[in-house]
């Protein structure tokens, strides 16, 4: 259960959708350009994409030719996806853009991907545009579908997708920053390399793909399956613009399912493994709306093929476990595990068992710290990580004594590193790309704390207690979230206290030495 989280993400308060744009460019050989969004951003960090961004302020007031049938509301989002592409890629797809001197074009991109200095007037792509007498026209922008981030991202957009042909003499070259890379791609090249676990894809990039390699290299024959996707042959299931199947990687399913969890964390993520046959593991809520969420999934699932053959929980705590029973499936879980829950398992999971589902299998991982019989599962190939609690989208996770064990944790956090961890699919929060980094990171902010416990040691007058240590152990924390912060204090302390560097009387801790 996550203890932690940016400013950005608040207690159960609604996320706004943002307007945003995305640009499809292709080459007449049939390529289409993608690029690798840096890991460190906060939306789809580490995911392949197509050049795009939110809709700008600014964007309403830039003029637009052949416009007329787009409405007030599309405008922008035309002029946005035009921006967006120059800013990300140096092309200017708009008509006479050819004659912009080379110097001047990578002035103006320089200009707009550098945030402006307080009360600086940030750079104006409209006035750009005006100075060489360039105008937008939205015929060179086919739409090419929308598509609405679910409810239970932290951040979300109301994204238009236009398909662009790559005009004569414009040349793509990403810049490092936001994006880590891109590159031109056959669209059945890149779904290869998402097979094989080696690209993460959101459910919209991975259905234009698809549509792209079923054209057959005549582009615009997609069209109709992008604006119309739910007519689509692989049946992706939409509503209302918003994808009810998120496959980032080909064999894992993920389905947030609201559940009591601990804040700000609201929703659990329940992963299906497999392909023909899927495990479904930590199906946490026990709320019967949430649940016929997953229901109506296995059941479309099982439409295709595709059947569940049992539930595989990753620890005891109740927002993992609350709907393991209703499927009426085998349940699997470690022994420790099955000793905390109220119900029956019907397979005792031991370190190192192997789950023949998906394209390459996964291996369970015994990793005890959150809890004791905690369980985390690794992809075969990809180094894929289903996380449960060891890992949190956002923040850090809980350790709370007894059940959790920080010199355990820190071990597991170890063990895990060892395999070069790929992709890391949390319980809570969004995917984490950068398994290795991601893993260093927590592993340092529990050192770095634990140097924050001794200083607190330290400093006391006396030997003190685990709540009178909190603000200074945890000054980066809120009040309100003490109760939480005492428990991973207390973590720490009897850490401290098992390897002789701290003493424990009477429930008061104080250094040795």
């Amino acid at each position: 259960m996550p203890i932690r989280a940016r400013e950005e993400v608040g207690v159960n308060r609604p996320v706004s959708v943002k307007p945003a744009a995305s640009v499809i460019l292709v080459r007449d050989d049939g390529a289409v350009l993608w690029v690798r969004r840096g890991d460190e951003l906060r939306f789809a960090g580490g995911f392949y994409a197509f050049p795009g961004g939110r809709v700008d302020v600014q964007d309403s007031g830039v003029p637009v030719d052949g416009g007329e049938a787009l409405g007030a509301a599309e405008a922008p989002c035309v002029v946005a996806a035009a921006r967006e592409l120059f800013e990300e890629t140096g092309v200017l797809a708009v008509p006479g853009a050819a004659a912009v001197p080379a110097a001047e074009r990578k002035q103006m991109r320089t200009a707009l991907l550098r945030r402006p200095e307080p009360g600086e007037k940030a750079a104006s792509f409209g006035d750009f545009l005006a100075r060489h007498r360039l105008r937008v026209d939205a015929r060179w922008y086919a739409p090419a579908g929308r598509w609405v981030t679910p409810p239970a991202m932290p951040i979300r957009f109301d994204a238009r997708f236009y398909m662009v042909d790559l005009p004569p003499g414009e040349v793509a070259e990403i810049w490092p920053g936001e994006l880590a890379d891109g590159e031109w791609i056959d669209p059945a090249a890149a779904l290869r390399r998402w097979e094989a676990g080696s690209a993460l894809l959101h459910p919209p990039a991975w259905h234009t793909l698809k549509a792209l390699e079923w054209a057959r290299g005549h582009q615009r024959d997609a069209l109709p399956l992008l604006t119309a996707p739910e007519k689509a042959p692989w049946k992706l299931p939409i509503r209302e613009h918003v994808v009810e199947r998120i496959e980032f990687q080909r064999g894992l399913i993920m389905v947030p399912l609201r559940t009591p969890t601990l804040p700000p964390a609201t929703h659990t993520n329940c992963l299906l493994l497999g392909d023909d046959e899927l495990w479904v593991v930590d199906p946490g809520s026990p709320w019967p709306e949430e649940q016929a969420i997953l229901r109506q999934t296995l059941d479309k699932l099982a439409e295709e093929g595709r059947r569940a053959v049992g539930v595989l929980l990753t620890h005891h705590h109740h927002d993992h476990t609350g709907g393991a029973r209703v499927l009426g499936l085998p349940i699997a879980a470690t022994r420790e595990t099955a000793a905390m829950l109220d119900f029956a398992v019907d397979r005792i999971v031991e370190d190192g068992a192997r789950f023949d589902v998906g394209p390459r299998g996964w291996r369970a991982l015994h990793l005890p710290g959150h809890t004791r019989g905690h369980l985390c599962l690794r992809e075969e190939g990809s180094g894929a990580i289903v996380a449960g609690d060891l890992v949190a989208g956002v923040g850090t996770v809980v350790i709370d004594p007894p059940e959790g064990d920080m010199k355990d944790y820190l071990a597991s956090l170890d063990r895990l590193l060892a395999t070069k961890p790929g992709c890391i699919y949390p319980a809570h929060g969004p995917v984490v790309p950068g398994g290795v980094a991601k893993l260093e990171e927590y592993r340092e902010h529990r050192l770095k704390r634990e140097e924050l416990v001794i200083g607190s040691l330290k400093k006391a007058a006396a030997p003190a207690t685990p709540a009178e240590l909190v603000p200074a152990a945890y000054p980066d924390v809120k009040p309100d979230l003490y109760p939480l912060a005492e428990r991973s204090l207390l973590a720490h302390l009897e850490k401290l206290v098992r390897e002789g560097r701290a003493f424990e009387r009477d429930g008061r801790y104080g250094i040795r030495g």
